[in-house]
């Protein structure tokens, strides 16, 4: 299977990246920093040498890069079995005092990101009648929060462009699954001071999206939800 990550070299990007190398898929992953995509790349390639690893540079919030990117994908994969929208950024605020600019800059990288990779592949993905895309949606996409301001308004908004696809693309056999973390060790998580057993890991993300994947091309998961087990942080 080939297999295309969005934010691949960190976090929940790169759990899943690395369960599917596991797993004996190739794939192409994409992030903004060059010295940790090298890096990523070299570790997914000790996992299973027999599979393809490739890479670019991207800042998902230029609409040009996204769709250069996606003209790379489809140069090396002829084929794309799954995509996983999964980059993303978080910067708390509150919509009355945050800074000006701070929607746009979630909206282009949370969701035009997302919106534009998707709709470059898609008519290949059509072409095959068959393929899987997962939307890294937020437990911000569900429930309101003090603080949550522009983030949540485009992890919202990521949701429901997932929504439309889903429904779009029934006749073609793709299917869209959002999958909405809580708290999860990440980056937007480094150098605080939750302990480990309070957040969840990185590959319970990447186990369900494999194991959503197993299922019967006639079943879709649409919406998973998942928090830490004592609740929200």
């Amino acid at each position: 299977m080939n297999i295309v990550i969005t934010g691949g070299s960190k976090g929940i990007g790169r759990a899943i990246a690395e369960k599917y190398v596991e797993e004996g898929c190739n794939v192409f992953i994409c992030a903004r920093n060059k010295a940790h995509l090298d890096e990523t790349a070299k570790e997914l390639e000790a996992i299973n040498n027999m599979v393809k690893i490739f890479y670019s540079v991207v800042d998902l919030s230029v609409k040009k890069e996204v769709i250069d990117f996606a003209t790379d994908v489809m140069k090396e994969f002829k084929k794309i079995d799954v995509l996983i929208n999964n980059a993303g950024i978080f910067l708390p605020g509150e919509i009355a005092h945050e800074a000006d600019g701070l929607l746009e800059k979630l909206i282009e990288t949370n969701l035009y990101g997302p919106y534009y990779l998707t709709r470059s592949l898609l008519p290949l993905m059509k072409q095959q009648k068959a393929a899987h895309i997962f939307n890294i949606c937020s437990v911000a996409s569900h429930n309101a929060y003090p603080n949550g301001g522009a983030y949540s308004i485009s992890k919202f908004a990521l949701l429901g462009f997932s929504k439309n696809l889903r429904e779009e693309l029934k006749p073609f056999g793709i299917k869209v699954t959002s999958i909405s973390p809580g708290a999860t060790m990440s980056d937007s998580w480094s150098g605080s001071a939750v302990e480990a057993d309070r957040i969840m890991k990185a590959t319970d993300i990447a186990e369900m999206i494999w194991s959503i994947g197993q299922l019967s091309p006639q079943a879709v998961v649409e919406d998973i939800l998942l928090r830490p087990l004592l609740g929200d942080l």
